[in-house]
């Protein structure tokens, strides 16, 4: 079955509206060219300007965080309902960085996904394990516990919105990059647990990503592995030259 491959850059905390305006003016052309679904996920500051400069093009817009509830006392917080209102796509949950230093937790993420989907957006699920659960060989049983607890309680029609990512956490922003052979094998367990959940055809449908010092240099040898249906890529999103030489992968 042939997956929709994704290239998805994360700005993380990076890049104020003008800044973000030229770079996305620059990706249009060769995403127009591209059978890749090329999505930017920005700071919410930048949220308004990337919809309108993306329209009539082939670039999508996502969010990186969004809260659980549709409104109400949450200071520094945005509701999907939101989102939706002004035109965003796509939304990340459950990355890392959001796990790490804002207290997410499984149980967050599976709230957020469930109010991203009520409100039409597209969810970008991130798991992944810890260096020292990866040098004690818990990856497996880390990562197919996180798909677990993220999708409990979605319907198979609701699982046709998901994208999942995983991203070793010891390989974002270090420099180190999973093997293609490493990379390929977590998300074919992904793509297992997917299967015993639901069932094959959801399992052989379902787009997941690697992320984690993705670049130009290694691009071409991750996409030629049979699990992985493109990358959810950091520092290099931020550089025009870069993010299009992995659009062109």
């Amino acid at each position: 079955m042939s997956r929709k491959i994704i290239m998805a850059g994360n700005w993380k905390m990076n890049l104020n509206p003008e800044e973000g305006e030229q770079l996305i003016n620059d990706l249009k052309e060769a995403a127009a060219k591209s059978d890749k679904e090329v999505i930017v996920c920005v700071p919410f500051i930048d949220l308004n300007m990337a919809i309108e400069v993306a329209k009539d093009s082939k670039v999508h817009v996502g969010a990186q965080n969004m809260h659980f509830e549709d409104e109400g006392a949450f200071t520094g917080e945005v509701s999907g309902k939101m989102l939706e209102k002004i035109g965003t796509e796509y939304v990340i949950i459950g990355h890392s960085e959001r796990r790490q230093y804002f207290a997410e937790t499984d149980e967050t993420v599976n709230l957020k996904i469930k109010a991203a989907l009520k409100y039409n957006l597209k969810p970008i699920v991130c798991v992944g394990e810890t260096e020292e659960q990866f040098d004690r060989g818990e990856t497996k049983t880390i990562i197919t516990n996180q798909v677990e607890k993220a999708l409990s309680g979605l319907t198979k029609e609701e699982m046709k919105s998901i994208i999942i990512a995983y991203e070793p956490i010891w390989a974002i922003g270090t420099g180190k990059t999973a093997t293609p052979e490493i990379a390929d094998n977590c998300l074919f367990e992904i793509r297992e647990k997917i299967k015993e959940l639901y069932d094959e055809e959801i399992s052989d449908s379902i787009s997941i990503l690697y992320g984690g010092s993705v670049k130009p240099a290694n691009i071409k040898e991750l996409l030629e592995k049979e699990n992985i249906d493109g990358a959810l890529v950091g520092g290099a999103s931020l550089k025009a030259d870069q993010f299009i030489a992995l659009i062109d992968a």
